[in-house]
């Protein structure tokens, strides 16, 4: 059996949480005994600005962490479906938010999964969750770190001052698991 490798790029406006769900699901492959990268990407103007993230994931010792073409995207608005969709390796999976992204994808050479990612969020309760809705369609998808790794790493980066928003975040997760199963 061949080792496991994944890469993904995450990417929206900054204030969505594209950095947050990026360093969870790296905290939960470590829990995993994996190796991990996490590398942080935004522009100068922070919220409301472009942020991406770069999550490498390996059984073997990662060689780079800057990924070209990366095998997996989370898209959650359209000027990041226009940068990073021509990069995605064919075959690869392409998980869109479709509250926000009005842009048809133009690849067909790749597997789509549209998540209305902001109305399933205001749905739980709160539209800040809608990168939760999104790591869990992609972690259906992938199947690239166990669920119960990705609440436990959830708990220790809410820390004791946010334990309030686990439960909240929790739900989003799971609704997205079960859009990324349909």
């Amino acid at each position: 059996m061949s080792p496991f490798y994944e890469d993904v790029i995450i990417a929206g406006f900054g204030g969505q949480g594209i950095l947050f769900i990026g360093k969870l699901l790296a905290y939960a492959v470590m829990k995993e005994g994996r190796n991990v990268t996490w590398i942080p990407s935004y522009g100068p103007e922070m919220r409301g600005g472009t942020a991406n993230c770069t999550v490498v994931v390996s059984d073997e010792e990662i060689g780079s962490p800057v990924i070209t073409n990366p095998r997996s995207l989370i898209i959650m608005n359209n000027p990041s479906l226009e940068a990073f969709e021509p990069r995605l390796k064919t075959g690869g999976l392409l998980v869109v938010n479709t509250s926000l992204v009005t842009l048809q994808p133009k690849r067909t050479d790749v597997n789509i999964v549209k998540v209305p990612a902001n109305e399933i969020a205001i749905e739980v309760g709160n539209d800040k969750v809608a990168n939760m809705v999104m790591l869990g369609a992609y972690i259906a998808k992938t199947k690239i770190v166990v669920k119960e790794n990705i609440l436990e790493a959830l708990k220790k980066v809410l820390g004791k001052e946010k334990e309030e928003l686990f439960e909240l975040n929790k739900i989003a997760f799971e609704k997205g698991i079960e859009i990324g199963n349909m």
